[in-house]
């Protein structure tokens, strides 16, 4: 069973070990590569995650299994951003209930929540459209000279 626990600078080492891993493991689905953040000090990690924002960690006991962090990108809505499920943690709900206390985190702002998706992430598209997540049209690199696309997605207002 994993917990989902909103992190903040103290949780720094926790949220390095798991997001590099998902920076190592899935290189096309994040807009920065393993190569630039693990050159991230200690306090590069710490404030990043005192922002504005938000940053949520799923845990199975104390391992980080999950992550998806939050950025105030343009007035009135959240950004969702670095989401991401342990491949052997897939399937067994840890990204929806990431996504879900981000979702609350944002409504308790009165805060709309949008994401980009990679045109061929499949599985996390399913997962954002299960949540009610609507495709936009509007595509965009991943990065810079990338060949990967990207897709925002925007939650409707209730």
């Amino acid at each position: 069973m994993t917990q989902v626990h909103l992190i903040g600078p103290e949780n720094w080492q926790s949220w390095r070990r798991v997001r590099l891993r998902a920076l190592q493991q899935e290189p096309t689905t994040f807009g920065s590569t393993y190569e630039r953040e693990a050159g991230f000090t200690e306090s590069d990690f710490r404030v990043r995650l005192a922002g504005s924002g938000v940053a949520m960690l799923a845990l199975a006991g104390n391992e980080p299994v999950g992550m998806g962090a939050g950025l105030r990108d343009v007035e009135g809505w959240l950004l969702v951003v670095s989401m991401w499920v342990d491949p052997g943690w897939r399937g067994h709900g840890v990204g929806r209930r990431v996504l879900d206390e981000l979702i609350t985190w944002a409504g308790h702002r009165d805060l709309r929540v949008h994401l980009d998706v990679t045109l061929d992430n499949a599985p996390a598209r399913a997962l954002y459209e299960r949540r009610g997540f609507v495709g936009t049209g509007r595509t965009e690199p991943l990065r810079q000279g990338s060949p990967e696309l990207l897709e925002r997605l925007v939650l409707p207002a209730p």
